[in-house]
């Protein structure tokens, strides 16, 4: 994985993330408690900002439930002493019921990424977040082998009415940092897919319920690989919705029709969507059904339902599908510096015409599979419609500075081959260097390299930049030290795995690898495995640091808030 993917969008390198513990009171919660009530006695004393350690071991399955923090003040539940494992015969691994302002972290050992592992659950999902639960975070949880889905979080509206739209909002869903695999269903359900509301007998009345909208969605960093349907699908999310970041791999193997994407922008959403790789699925790579007004930018997509009837051409998937489920008249999509190599249909399928001032531009488009299907077959359309594909007249598109060929070698990438995102950066002599229609609301790469880097931006998900890539490569070995609390706000602790008994030497870098501070032992605070420094005269910002030994260079990632 390229070091430097995501780095302006999000904070994809923070392995260990910084866990609030409020008034530094903690509560040891056993292997043997499986049922955790806020409201039972045994947790009255549990107040916003306080930490829940769930200790390492097997358990069967968790819920949690009638938990309250505040906005600054979480209530942390965190993994103690090693890894929390849940092989269960249960219906779910963890189930999160009517609480708010709660922080569900697997970073409770530096040593493990996923400090909550659940193996297997047999009868139902990995993680369901429901019954009015509202401003979470999730992070740093592997789930596997899972008949249903990874993550479901929503709050499905019901006859009671406590949680139909305009009465309950789902505010500020945060899920990032894990690892999903092997699922039957969706890697990740978030929000309600019947955003039009659907009809249910209350009281023997037939009553329309709409689900409540989410605010606030931030869905990133997340691994999710052989999903029986969607990879991740985020609905009624109509408000501050990002999906970013995400490695979305082998999608949609249950081969049902109607949910078969690596990411899909439900009914009722407005999610940027960007920096995503979704590579082997047998879905669309994206399917936007959402509302409008937002952008599909620097993702690289990759065989894109090649390998789903491969030959039935009438079954139809692309690189990226839009259509007119749920689209505001007068909305317009933007679809800009995206890489889409070898859909099975079409490069980018726009079935919108409700929408107006749409554009596609800079996206680097290769071999759609419906070239030959157009050209040679019983179509009115040519085979260059492939690349891009209006099936309406009525649709308002501006194309521009696309590059479309059916070849990958004619763009110039770093490699033919399409194994990994870093086979997509650009050699020098690329046509895709400085060709593309510049758009300065968009700042940043795939790798979180400014754009334009340069004197004009780059078609595709990279900005061409051979200088730093030279150096970041050559001064990125392994790392053996670990930042302990990311962001950073003054003080920046690393922890040593070989202590700190030795002469060293910490070099700190923005992006453009330029040396901004550097410091020695007699400038750093030495603590058992404990390296520390003063940073509060750093502006805010990405930043990236080396630490040279006598035993060689080792390195990482920070922001500095």
């Amino acid at each position: 994985m390229n070091m430097f993917r995501f780095l302006f969008a999000s904070l994809s390198f923070l392995l260990v993330s910084n866990t609030v513990i409020g008034k530094n009171t903690s509560f040891r919660i056993e292997i043997s408690q499986l049922y955790l009530d806020g409201n039972n006695q045994e947790f009255k004393d549990i107040q916003p900002g306080d930490t829940l350690l769930i200790v390492a071991g097997s358990r069967d399955y968790l819920l949690i439930k009638n938990f309250k923090g505040k906005t600054d003040h979480p209530i942390v539940l965190i993994n103690s002493g090693g890894e929390v494992i849940i092989d269960t015969d249960h219906y779910y691994g963890i189930s999160i019921q009517n609480c708010r302002f709660i922080k569900l972290t697997g970073t409770g050992d530096i040593r493990e990424n996923y400090g909550f592992q659940i193996r297997r659950v047999a009868n139902g999902g990995g993680i369901g977040v429901g019954d009015l639960s509202s401003d979470f975070e999730i992070e740093h949880i592997s789930i596997e082998n899972c008949p249903i889905g990874g993550i479901y979080a929503k709050t499905d509206p019901d006859c009671t009415l406590t949680s139909v739209r305009g009465v309950f909002t789902q505010y500020n869903t945060s899920i990032h940092d894990n690892y999903i695999a092997n699922v039957g269903n969706e890697g990740l359900y978030i929000g309600s897919s019947k955003y039009s509301g659907q009809t249910v007998s209350c009281n023997g009345k037939d009553t329309i319920l709409l689900p409540s909208i989410l605010d606030g969605v931030k869905v990133y960093n997340n691994i999710i690989k052989y999903s029986g349907w969607d990879g991740i699908q985020v609905s009624s999310a109509s408000k501050n919705c990002r999906i970013y970041n995400n490695t979305i791999l082998f999608d949609s193997q249950a081969e049902y029709e109607n949910q078969m994407s690596g990411i899909l922008i439900g009914g009722g959403s407005k999610c940027d969507c960007y920096n995503n790789f979704i590579s082997q699925g047998k879905g669309n790579g994206i399917e936007s059904h959402g509302l409008g007004g937002y952008r599909i930018f620097n993702n690289i997509i990759v065989d894109a339902g090649r390998s789903f009837l491969p030959k039935d051409l009438t079954k139809m998937k692309h690189g990226i599908f839009v259509t007119d489920v749920s689209t505001e008249e007068n909305s317009s999509f933007y679809m800009e510096y995206n890489d889409i190599i070898n859909p099975k249909s079409d490069g980018i399928r726009f079935s919108s015409i409700k929408s107006l001032n749409n554009v596609i531009a800079s996206n680097a488009i290769i071999n759609p599979g419906n070239f030959d299907f157009y050209e040679n077959g019983n179509t009115s359309f040519k085979g260059s419609d492939s690349y891009i594909m209006l099936p309406y007249h009525e649709t308002q598109v501006g194309f521009l500075n696309n590059f479309l060929s059916r070849k990958i070698a004619d763009a110039g990438f770093s490699s033919t081959s399409t194994v990994s995102p870093e086979d997509f950066e650009l050699k020098s002599g690329s046509p895709l260097i400085d060709a593309a229609f510049p758009d300065k609301s968009i700042t940043f790469d795939f790798s979180g390299f400014p754009r334009p880097f340069g004197p004009k931006s780059d078609i595709g998900a990279y900005e061409y930049n051979v200088t730093n890539a030279d150096f970041f490569r050559n001064n990125f070995p392994e790392r053996h030290f670990q930042i302990l609390e990311n962001p950073v706000k003054n003080s920046l602790k690393i922890f040593s795995e070989s202590g700190t008994d030795q002469k060293l030497t910490l070099n700190i870098y923005n992006l453009n690898g330029q040396l901004i501070r550097q410091f020695r032992n007699s400038a750093l605070k030495m603590e058992p495995k404990i390296i520390q420094t003063d940073v509060s005269g750093i502006l805010s910002g990405f930043y990236l640091y080396t630490i040279q030994t006598e035993n060689g260079l080792s390195s990482g990632k920070f922001v500095k808030w």
